[in-house]
């Protein structure tokens, strides 16, 4: 189902996915957290908690929770996270850091933060996705893709495809 392309350039990640939706949707669902709450996280997590101030210097302060028993060790787990936005172009680009961060909203110490680049290209109705994750250092970005980050943001992206068909 994924026609996600994925490929590491120094301590870059860049994605690339054409979703079957128009592009002012596709910017919507990124930019409300009442539509995050529905896709955002690796499939057999939920989002108990978003909140998404949505303008430069604004935050967007997450928690993803493990529904899923046969996950193992991962079940039942919390992992926050916080993004502050940069850069916001209506329907065309949003520019944040990504950190690791606790219920209060304070950053993980020693925990790698990511400046994430989206553009939003309109393809005749469609929507091409380009994500770009630059990384401290290529270590950074090697620690979340050991991690398993390429799959986490497949089965994400594959919850958006199926969010935005549910809301045409």
């Amino acid at each position: 189902m994924s026609n996600m392309i994925s490929r590491v350039e120094g301590r870059e990640l860049i994605l690339v996915r054409v979703f079957d939706a128009p592009r002012e949707l596709v910017f919507e669902v990124f930019s409300e957290a009442e539509h995050l709450k529905q896709w955002w996280g690796p499939r057999g997590w939920t989002v108990p908690v978003c909140t998404a101030d949505f303008r430069p210097g604004g935050v967007w302060h997450y928690c993803m929770k493990c529904v899923d028993e046969k996950q193992g060790d991962f079940y039942g787990m919390e992992s926050w996270g916080k993004g502050v936005y940069h850069e916001i172009a209506d329907g065309e680009k949003i520019v944040y850091t990504d950190y690791f961060s606790d219920a209060e909203g304070n950053e993980a110490k020693g925990m790698p933060s990511t400046l994430v680049t989206m553009l939003f290209e309109d393809q005749g109705g469609k929507t091409k996705l380009v994500s770009r994750s630059k990384y401290d250092s290529a270590e950074a970005l090697k620690t979340v893709m050991d991690m398993g980050m390429e799959q986490g943001i497949t089965e994400t992206w594959d919850r958006l495809e199926e969010h935005l068909q549910s809301v045409q």
